[in-house]
């Protein structure tokens, strides 16, 4: 394992690559490996998935590197690609989400309202089992507008949608999840 590539600017290590050097490739994947586990991590749903579609996303990198222009930075160029396997992921594992019900979830929205001691946890869980009734467009905007904390603008650049389109489907989103969350409360 080479150190000095861990220094080398990103044009570099791609150039290197490029080339052959596959040392070069292994300084890029550390560099940004936790960028890739954070956005994949947000659609993954469990360890195993997360590795599978993060070693996904190294491939496609891998393989597109020869396409990367560097008219936008190396980390917007790969977050895109992390994007759209997520969004793979999604519509792939859609039909088992739409499977999982309500009972798998350890905590419900009333013990929420009741005001009953809820750990974060529990929160994460009800949340994460009315984000997996959202269709996967829907899915894929709120993840990057409310849980990367991504502005319109950023989620317009990762998904290649228009700016007015990221602000309808986010509104869309936020409605739907919210009747979702309503109908769990009610059951």
């Amino acid at each position: 394992m080479s150190a000095h590539h861990d220094d080398a600017p990103d044009e570099r290590l791609i150039e290197l690559t490029l080339a052959g050097d596959d040392e070069a490739f292994a300084a890029l994947v550390r560099k940004y490996r936790s960028r890739v586990f954070s956005i994949a991590g947000r659609f993954a749903r469990n360890d195993q998935e997360l590795d599978d579609v993060a070693q996904e996303i190294f491939i496609k990198v891998y393989r597109n590197l020869g396409r990367y222009r560097g008219d936008a930075p190396f980390e917007h160029w790969i977050s895109r690609i992390a994007v759209r396997a997520g969004y793979d992921l999604l519509r792939k594992t859609r039909h088992d989400r739409e499977n999982v019900s309500l009972d798998s979830v350890t905590v419900t929205l009333a013990d929420i309202n009741a005001g009953k001691f809820v750990g974060v946890t529990e929160v994460r869980e009800v949340l994460e089992f009315a984000m997996q009734k959202l269709n996967e467009k829907d899915r894929l905007v709120i993840t990057l507008l409310e849980l990367e904390e991504k502005s319109v603008r950023e989620v317009a650049t990762l998904t290649g949608w228009s700016e007015s389109n990221v602000k309808v489907r986010a509104f869309r989103a936020r409605q739907e999840l919210k009747k979702i969350l309503e109908a769990a409360h009610e059951r």
